[in-house]
């Protein structure tokens, strides 16, 4: 299971900016505990290059501006690490919806071979037309940085 913490701060606290973190697993397959936090400085120097990255929890495009840096963020760190795309959301998302959202974003994208960008844009106006989901609350969050092609 993965988790996107996000930092609550001011613009003028960056050092605690910088402590936004995946959550990963803080357990050992022995049992035993271990640091499973993925920080953001971390993610900057992973330079896998992936083509996109997928961070569907709540705001996890969100992050105290800071002048002069612009915001701080867990998208940020993956597009400096390398990655071609970051798909991410803007505010807290409702559970359901959102695994719907991307049962069909990942639908378009694999069976429909649609390109990322292509891709949310269906799975969010199909949401958009359905009569549960069609409030842009339940699936408008979603955005994606960087290569939009």
């Amino acid at each position: 299971m993965l988790f996107a913490l996000g930092p609550r701060t001011s613009a003028s606290e960056p050092d605690v900016a910088a402590l936004s973190s995946l959550v990963l697993s803080l357990r050992q397959p022995s049992g035993a505990t271990r640091d499973g936090y993925l920080r953001i400085h971390q993610i900057h120097d992973l330079r896998l290059r992936p083509d996109l990255v997928v961070l569907s929890a709540c705001r996890s495009a969100d992050g105290p501006e800071l002048r002069g840096e612009g915001v701080m963020s867990l998208t940020r760190a993956f597009l400096y690490g390398g990655a071609g795309r970051v798909i991410a959301s803007l505010w807290s998302v409702d559970d359901q919806a959102t695994a719907e959202l991307m049962t069909r974003f990942y639908g378009n994208l694999f069976r429909k071979r649609l390109t990322p960008a292509a891709a949310l844009r269906a799975a969010q106006l199909s949401m958009a037309s359905h009569p549960r989901w069609g409030a842009p609350e339940y699936w408008a969050a979603f955005q994606m940085q960087g290569e939009y092609r």
